[in-house]
C-alpha cells in the first residue's frame, strides 16, 4: 500500500469517525427527547387512572346522595298524607315538623355547597374529574407516539452507522422533529388532534 492510498485510507477513517460522532451525538438528543417523553406519558397515565377513580367514588357518592334524597322524600310525602288521618293537634304540629326536617333534610342531599357534598355539587366534581381524566388520557396518547416516533429514530440513526446510508439519519432527525411536536401538541393542546 503506498502512502498516497494510506493517505486516502486514514481521511476515509477520519470522516467516517466525524460522521460517526454526528450520528451518536444525534442518537444521544433523541434519547434525551424519548426520556422526557416516556417520563411526561408515564405521569399522564398515572394522572388518567387517578382523576378515573376520583370520578367514579364522586358519581358512587352521588347516587348514595339522591338514594337518600329519594328516600326522605318519599317518607315525607307518605308522612303527608298520614296527616289527614291525625287527630290530634299536638301530634299533627310533631308530624308536619318531621315532614319539613325531611324536606330540609332532601334539599341539603340536593345541594350543599359549603361542604360540597350535596347531590349537584358531587356531579359537578365528578364532570371535572372525568374532564381531567380525558385531558390526562389525551396527554397521554401523544406521549405514547411521540415515544414511538424517538424508538424508530434511534433505530434509524443506529442504522445508518452500520450501513453508511446518510438518508436514515435524516429520516431520523425528521422522526425526533415531529416527535418533538407531538410532544409539545401534548404539552399545551392535546385535543387538537384526535388520536384515539
Amino acid at each position: 500500500m503506498g502512502a498516497h492510498e494510506s493517505m486516502e485510507h486514514a481521511e476515509h477513517a477520519e470522516h467516517a469517525s466525524g460522521s460517526n460522532k454526528k450520528i451518536a451525538l444525534l442518537i444521544a438528543v433523541i434519547a434525551l427527547f424519548l426520556a422526557f417523553s416516556e417520563t411526561l406519558g408515564k405521569g399522564a397515565q398515572t394522572e388518567a387512572i387517578s382523576k378515573n377513580v376520583e370520578a367514579s367514588n364522586l358519581w358512587a357518592f352521588f347516587q348514595a346522595k339522591s338514594i337518600r334524597r329519594t328516600v326522605v322524600q318519599a317518607t315525607a310525602e307518605h308522612a303527608k298524607l298520614s296527616m289527614g288521618t291525625v287527630g290530634d293537634d299536638a301530634a299533627k304540629a310533631a308530624l308536619q315538623k318531621q315532614i319539613d326536617d325531611w324536606n330540609k333534610t332532601a334539599q341539603r342531599y340536593r345541594s350543599e355547597p359549603e361542604t360540597g357534598e350535596g347531590s349537584e355539587e358531587l356531579a359537578k366534581r365528578a364532570k371535572h374529574a372525568e374532564h381531567q381524566r380525558d385531558e390526562a388520557t389525551a396527554k397521554y396518547h401523544h406521549y405514547e407516539i411521540a415515544s414511538a416516533a424517538f424508538q424508530i429514530g434511534i433505530v434509524l440513526a443506529s442504522a445508518t452507522i452500520i450501513t453508511g446510508m446518510i438518508v436514515l439519519a435524516w429520516v431520523s432527525g425528521i422522526l425526533a422533529i415531529a416527535g418533538i411536536g407531538i410532544t409539545a401538541l401534548g404539552l399545551y393542546a392535546p385535543h387538537l388532534l384526535h388520536l384515539h
